[in-house]
């Protein structure tokens, strides 16, 4: 069998004495879109901080691309794209200076891409990053992301801040053609199962710093069809 592209191996963290992550484990196949459904402080963000390496958990292991993701290569760095909960930019520089600074650090990014991704949010690239909302930050981190055509992409909450005319719009994004031949593999975190049903292919869901359960949703959605048939024989 071909090694998971995304894993989490027992992973376990203490955050002021309370685990945040319990003994975790995670194996997430090439070309999944896994939504990965919590309530806020289930340890959703802290199990995708960890994924990217930027979080080292107190016990276990990540993978991502077959490296450690404390210790990741290049190559996988180059086809990773990753947006935080909280928008993390440089204030004083406007969205196009960003796409300028972020697209010099890698070989693929693409100009072309990002400005037209930017006007499909109908994001304002002329205004700098701590005068725009929320929404908007939210908007740039999204575009950065994408900019370099990512493989690898870990979303942490994305469209919290979108109105649902820009979630529809950063959804048809996620999936549009690619000129990679690659599979994109996606992580997409929301506290609602809703913003992300029509777009998944896999359902985990935490509790507690745990995976309570995770399956294809497909097979999700079918077991939910038959337990609701049964209820109403």
């Amino acid at each position: 069998m071909n090694e998971p592209i995304i894993s989490a191996h027992g992973v376990h963290h203490v955050y002021q004495r309370k685990a945040v992550l319990s003994q975790l484990s995670l194996e997430v196949p090439e070309g999944a879109v896994l939504g990965l459904v919590g309530r806020n402080g289930a340890g959703k963000s802290t199990l995708l901080r960890s994924l990217v390496g930027l979080t080292v958990p107190d016990k276990g292991f990540c993978k991502l691309g077959g490296c450690l993701s404390t210790d990741l290569s290049d190559s996988v760095r180059e086809r990773l794209g990753y947006v935080a909960q909280t928008p993390d930019l440089l204030d004083w520089l406007t969205g196009d200076a960003h796409f300028e600074r972020i697209g010099s650090l890698y070989a693929h990014w693409d100009q072309d891409r990002a400005c037209a991704l930017a006007a499909q949010l109908s994001l304002p690239l002329f205004t700098k990053a701590k005068d725009l909302s929320l929404g908007d930050q939210q908007k740039l981190s999204v575009v950065l992301a994408l900019g370099h055509d990512p493989d690898i992409l870990i979303l942490d909450e994305p469209v919290a801040s979108l109105d649902p005319m820009t979630r529809r719009a950063f959804m048809r994004a996620l999936f549009e053609q690619r000129d990679s031949e690659r599979p994109r593999t996606v992580i997409i975190s929301s506290h609602l199962l809703s913003d992300l049903e029509r777009v998944v292919t896999h359902v985990a869901f935490m509790r507690e710093g745990r995976i309570q359960l995770m399956d294809e949703w497909d097979a999700l959605t079918e077991h939910l069809r038959l337990v609701q048939v049964h209820g109403t024989e």
